[in-house]
C-alpha cells in the first residue's frame, strides 16, 4: 500500500528493505514509546522513501530512532531550541528541516514541520499519506511554506 502510494505521487522514489517486526519493536523499546501506526505499517512495508534528488522523504528505522534520542537528548539544545520531547521526526528535506509527528502530550496522526532556522513548528499534513503526496509531487523542497 505504502509503495504504492509514494509511487503513484511520484515515480522516482526508492525504497529501503522491510524491517522486520522483531526489529521495530526493538526500536520502539529505545525509543521509551511506540511509533505511529501508519509509519510503522510504512517500514514494514519499506524501511525509509527516497522521493526526488534523493531526498530523504521518510528516513530509514535506524536514522529515526538515532536521530530522536539525539534531539531529545542533547543537552546544548536545551538552550538553543523549545524542546524536541514532544515530537518524533521521520523525515527531512534536505535542508534542515524536518518533518515530525506530535506524540506529546496526545498522539496526532498530523504532520508537522521543523523549521531550523527558527525553531517555528507548523503543521504541513493532515496524516502520513497526505505527507506522502504532497512532498513527492512537490515542485522543490519549500512545498510546506
Amino acid at each position: 500500500m505504502w509503495k504504492a502510494a509514494a509511487q503513484q505521487a511520484c515515480s522516482e522514489t526508492e525504497f529501503g528493505v522491510p524491517v522486520a517486526p522483531p526489529t521495530l519493536r526493538a526500536a520502539e523499546r529505545r525509543l521509551g514509546r511506540r511509533l505511529p501506526a501508519a509509519l510503522a505499517d510504512l517500514l514494514g512495508e519499506t524501511n525509509g522513501i527516497s522521493g526526488p534528488y534523493g531526498l530523504d522523504t521518510v528516513w530509514p528505522l535506524e536514522r529515526i530512532v538515532e536521530d530522536n534520542l539525539h534531539f531529545w537528548s542533547d543537552p546544548t539544545f536545551a538552550d538553543l531550541y523549545m524542546p524536541f520531547e514532544p515530537l518524533l521526526f521521520f523525515g527531512d528535506n534536505g535542508g534542515g528541516d524536518q518533518f515530525a509527528f506530535v506524540r506529546v502530550p496526545d498522539e496526532r496522526p498530523d504532520v508537522f514541520v521543523w523549521e531550523h532556522e527558527d525553531d517555528s513548528r507548523r503543521w504541513v499534513a493532515g496524516d502520513l499519506r497526505d505527507y506522502l503526496d504532497r512532498s513527492l509531487t512537490a515542485e522543490g523542497d519549500d512545498w510546506y511554506r
